[in-house]
C-alpha cells in the first residue's frame, strides 16, 4: 500500500528533536508529540482522534 500510494518517509532530525522540547507537554505521548513536531516544521496535517492534540496548534482531521 506504501508503494502504491507513493508514499515517503519522513525522517525525525534534529530540528524536530530541538522542536520537540520546545512543545508544551499537553500530551504525554513521545511519538505523539514527535508526530506534532514535524507536522508543525513540515507543514502537514495529522490524522487523529486522539483529542490530546487539541492544544497544539497543528492541523488535525479528527477521525
Amino acid at each position: 500500500m506504501v508503494a502504491r500510494n507513493r508514499f515517503l518517509p519522513l525522517p525525525a532530525t534534529i530540528r524536530h528533536g530541538d522542536l520537540l522540547r520546545e512543545l508544551p507537554r499537553h500530551h504525554s505521548d513521545p511519538f505523539d508529540r514527535l508526530l506534532i513536531a514535524q507536522a508543525l516544521d513540515e507543514g502537514l496535517t495529522i490524522l487523529t482522534s486522539d483529542r490530546a492534540f487539541e492544544p497544539y496548534r497543528v492541523p488535525v482531521v479528527w477521525a
